[in-house]
């Protein structure tokens, strides 16, 4: 009855032990290149943000983090996700100046 088997097209141990192709190789290193891109900015953006915009660092972190995951549904994410993280601290920082002066203008905090 064994012989009479037809071999599984989907083997899981398929590929297992064999060395990579110059193909798979580079298609490593051009995700590590776009990761390692996407990862700079990100803390780049995020140190001029925290320090010039006066941006909260965890919403900040978290805006950045919702840029990245935006950016990488498209098909160039290493160029789309600076200018997306961009918007995003700006608006962490401009929301992050209104509820200041939200709290400033607060007759409940004239009161205290």
């Amino acid at each position: 009855m064994q012989g009479n088997m037809k071999p599984n097209p989907v083997h899981p141990n398929r590929g297992k032990g064999r060395s990579p192709t110059p193909f798979t190789r580079a298609c490593l290193a051009s995700c590590k290149t776009v990761l390692s891109r996407i990862e700079r900015a990100k803390e780049a953006i995020f140190m001029e943000s925290r320090l010039v915009l006066g941006a909260q660092e965890r919403l900040l972190r978290l805006a950045l983090n919702e840029a990245e995951a935006a950016a990488w549904e498209t098909m160039y994410p290493h160029l789309v996700f600076p200018a997306l993280a961009s918007e995003k601290a700006q608006a962490v920082a401009a929301w992050n100046a209104h509820q200041q002066s939200v709290r400033r203008n607060s007759p409940i905090a004239a009161t205290e």
